[in-house]
């Protein structure tokens, strides 16, 4: 049985649905000028995006943090 998340603003929300809202909210070059990270600044893909952030922890983070920032 899941536990309910109810301070959790993240909770139920898939990093694919995250990184598309940041990519509509500000595209992909001023994304990539707020999280410096290849993946955003050299030839972006949503697919090829996804599978370095699902491997890398920090990167994550960043994309969620700002995600968080963008939705307030």
């Amino acid at each position: 049985m899941q536990q309910e998340q109810p301070n959790n603003p993240l909770h139920g929300v898939k990093l694919s649905e995250i990184l598309q809202y940041l990519v509509s909210y500000y595209g992909w070059e001023e994304l990539g000028n707020q999280i410096k990270i290849n993946c955003f600044r050299s030839n972006p893909t949503i697919k090829s995006s996804l599978k370095f952030l699902r491997r890398t922890p920090w990167a994550r983070k960043k994309v969620e943090d700002l995600y968080l920032k963008s939705i307030d």
